[in-house]
């Protein structure tokens, strides 16, 4: 398998278990000192774990993801190990009639045993929409 489809690969991944609301399965696709940017937080999440407990704080609010599927997906190699991804994104919550439509880029880096992990993640609302 070449590097793109690796990093095509983690990033299926990625999007399959946050489609599913599989947390464990969601939160292993990130190194602990991922960052993220998202449009709907006023704070920059600096660590995987703060992550999660906005994700439990999400949850406890009713948050659950019933679908998503990914558009238009580029890899842009930067080195050997370090790779972003962008693409379209569709996401269906409960309790929202309207489907989530957004942008996405994500930074990957292969760890040290191989794995391509998500280091960076940034969610836009989507303009073409």
């Amino acid at each position: 398998m070449d590097v793109r489809d690796e990093v095509l690969a983690a990033a299926r991944e990625l999007v399959a278990a946050f489609g599913s609301h599989d947390a464990v399965r969601y939160f292993a696709c990130f190194a602990d000192d991922a960052s993220f940017v998202f449009h709907n937080t006023n704070e920059t999440i600096t660590s995987r774990s703060r992550y999660e407990e906005i994700w439990r704080d999400w949850e406890r609010d009713g948050f659950l993801v019933l679908g998503c599927h990914s558009l238009d997906q580029r890899v842009q190699l930067i080195d050997p190990d370090t790779a972003v991804f962008t693409h379209r994104v569709r996401t269906r919550l409960a309790g929202e009639s309207d489907e989530q439509r957004e942008r996405e880029t994500i930074v990957f880096r292969r760890d040290p045993a191989g794995a391509w992990l998500a280091v960076h993640e940034h969610l836009s609302v989507d303009p073409a929409e």
